[in-house]
């Protein structure tokens, strides 16, 4: 085992590859970790449903959600905001008998309300240019699980804006994921191979 390992940091899965530890919960986990987590997202239907799911995801766990991820696709048509955004309430009560997804009517109206704010903010440049001006300089370097930060200067700033522009479930712990989940910051931790896959060089890259 790596000295990386041996510090509680990355860990080998059935093929031998280190990665960081909370992908090998399970064959989904790694393959969304080995496969799309951490990745560029920069399109607008693409954040807007990584940003419904993450809210989705507040108080759960983020394999509840990955698992529910086609059904939550179905039910929110692709997650396309022009036609979330014409979502009524005849659609809430819909969702809410949903056994697909996760029915909390908080945040089902929060991914309508969500998608009404993202139709607005083409105004001002779009959902994706907005996101990722909130891209820090640097990324966090964590050696173990628990170096991971929760939230950041730009995640809280991130939730800030977007709060005020009408956007709901985007607190700063929430959009700190989003930004893992996207690419804009990179939490893979040191010796996972994975690590610096996004393509993005940080001034303090490893």
């Amino acid at each position: 085992m790596s000295g990386f390992a041996s510090r509680g940091g990355a860990l080998p899965g059935p093929d031998g590859r280190l990665r960081t530890p909370w992908a090998l919960g399970s064959q989904l986990m790694m393959e969304y970790y080995d496969t799309e987590w951490g990745m560029p997202v920069t399109d607008e239907r693409g954040l807007f449903e990584r940003l419904c799911l993450e809210g989705f995801q507040s108080g759960l766990s983020w394999a509840t959600v990955l698992a529910k991820r086609d059904a939550f696709r179905q039910a929110f048509a692709g997650f396309d905001p022009e036609r979330v955004a014409a979502f009524s309430e005849d659609d809430v009560q819909r969702l809410l008998g949903n056994p697909g997804i996760i029915r909390h009517r908080g945040k089902i109206a929060a991914t309508i309300t969500n998608a009404r704010a993202t139709l607005d903010l083409r105004a001002e440049g779009g959902l994706a240019e907005h996101i990722w001006s909130f891209a820090p300089d640097e990324t966090p370097v964590p050696y173990a699980p628990d170096d991971v930060p929760t939230q950041s200067p730009e995640s809280q700033s991130l939730a800030r804006s977007l709060k005020a522009r009408g956007f709901r479930f985007v607190g700063p712990t929430t959009m700190y994921a989003l930004m893992e989940a996207v690419g804009i910051v990179d939490t893979h931790v040191v010796g996972s191979y994975r690590r610096g896959s996004s393509g993005i060089r940080f001034a303090n890259s490893l």
